[in-house]
C-alpha cells in the first residue's frame, strides 16, 4: 500500500462522531475521579487503614469509572473534544496525587515519580500541538489504556501490602516497560498525524 492511501484511512480504525458537548455522563464520570482521588489520600492520611470501606468504595469508582466512561460516552453517542481531553487529564492528575502521596510517605521511588511526570509531559505537550494544529485532540492508544491499568496495578500491590517488596519490583519493571512502550506507540501515532494521517 502506498504512504499516501495509507495517510487517506483513519488512523483509528474507523470515523467516529465527534461532537462539542460539555454536560455529559461520561465526562462527569472523567471529572470525578480526581475527588475520587483526593478522598483516598484524606481518608488513608487520617485512619491509616487501606482496607477501610471508603477507600476500598473510592478505588472501585476509579476502576469502574475508568472503564464505563469511554463505554457511555459511546453508547449515548456522547463522544466530545472535552471527553477526549478529560479522561486521559483526569487520569493523568489523579495518578499523580496518588503516586505523589506514596512518595511522601517513602512508599515508591521519588525517580519514578519523576519518569512518570517527564513521560506524560512529553505526552501532553505532543497533544497540544495536534490541538493547536487541528483543532481537535487525538485519541488514546490502547497501549496507553494498557500502561494505566499496569500502573494502577503498581499503585495497588505497595498500597495494600507494603511489605512485599518483590512484588513490587516486578510491577515496577512491568509498569516501567510499558510505560516506555506506550511512549514510543504515542511519538509513532504523533508523526504518523503530522504527516497527514486522518484521525477522529
Amino acid at each position: 500500500m502506498k504512504l499516501s492511501e495509507k495517510l487517506s484511512e483513519n488512523i483509528d480504525g474507523q470515523e467516529v462522531k465527534v461532537r462539542h458537548l460539555v454536560f455529559t455522563v461520561s465526562n462527569f464520570l472523567s471529572f470525578s475521579r480526581i475527588p475520587a482521588a483526593s478522598l483516598i489520600i484524606y481518608w488513608h492520611s487520617e485512619m491509616h487503614n487501606p482496607w477501610s470501606w471508603g477507600i476500598l468504595s473510592m478505588i472501585a469508582y476509579i476502576v469502574f469509572s475508568d472503564y464505563m466512561d469511554g463505554f457511555m460516552a459511546r453508547w449515548l453517542n456522547q463522544v466530545s473534544e472535552l471527553g477526549k481531553s478529560i479522561d486521559p487529564l483526569s487520569d493523568k492528575l489523579s495518578a499523580f496525587m496518588l503516586f505523589v502521596y506514596m512518595v511522601v510517605n517513602g512508599w515508591i521511588p521519588l525517580w519514578f515519580l519523576w519518569f512518570f511526570m517527564v513521560r506524560d509531559g512529553f505526552i501532553l505537550i505532543g497533544s497540544l500541538f495536534l490541538k493547536l494544529k487541528y483543532g481537535k485532540v487525538a485519541m488514546s492508544v490502547m497501549s496507553g489504556k494498557i500502561a494505566v491499568n499496569v500502573l494502577a496495578l503498581y499503585w495497588l500491590t505497595v498500597f495494600f501490602y507494603p511489605q512485599e517488596t518483590l512484588i513490587h519490583h516486578y510491577t515496577l519493571i512491568a509498569t516501567m516497560v510499558i510505560m516506555v512502550y506506550s511512549f514510543f506507540d504515542y511519538m509513532f501515532r504523533y508523526f504518523k498525524i503530522m504527516q497527514g494521517a486522518r484521525f477522529n
